[in-house]
């Protein structure tokens, strides 16, 4: 009989539990695991392009100034960024080859609505990272873009596309499409 194996990547060890929908070996690798998922692609913490962001979703600098989706001066490094305590989250500034398609209202119980998963099938450029909105109700698609004007469609869908001089409050969880 083979033995089950802890989910978290780095570990893979023996899992001694009872439980039979248990996935991790203990509450560390659980822990773990979760961070490991909330974690963003090097695409997008290699660059300079994170602001902190209000409750309000306005932008403001590592040091809690007022920041601007146009203004570099005004934007961090991923690691200031996470580690500032301005605000209440973090932010990203889309531009530098990084796009966002913005789906509210798209998610009910963790399920990605029909015109949803549709609408992200068909996007043709290449997607960096996908998570769950502050909201919880909606999913940010980043990708590979070019500059370019934003797009909003509102046919009954709620899809934003932005490749340029704006930013999108980030939450990390994310979201396997």
């Amino acid at each position: 009989m083979e033995t089950k194996r802890c989910a978290y990547s780095k570990c893979g060890g023996p899992m001694n539990l009872p439980r039979a929908g248990a996935r991790f070996c203990s509450s560390k690798c659980r822990v773990y695991a979760h961070r490991e998922e909330k974690r963003f692609p090097a695409e997008m913490t290699t660059r300079s392009r994170w602001v902190r962001r209000m409750d309000s979703k306005r932008p403001v600098t590592a040091s809690g100034c007022p920041a601007s989706s146009t203004d570099s001066r005004t934007w961090s490094d991923f690691k200031t960024a996470s580690e500032s305590s301005a605000g209440v989250g973090l932010g990203f500034v889309l531009g530098d080859g990084i796009g966002c398609y913005d789906f509210d209202h798209c998610l009910a119980g963790g399920q990605l609505a029909d015109w949803a998963a549709e609408a992200i099938r068909a996007i043709p450029e290449r997607v960096i990272f996908s998570e769950i909105s502050q909201s919880s109700e909606g999913v940010h698609v980043f990708v590979e873009a070019e500059e370019g004007p934003g797009r909003k469609i509102r046919d009954g869908r709620n899809i934003e596309r932005y490749t340029a001089g704006r930013y999108i409050a980030v939450t990390g969880r994310a979201f396997k499409l």
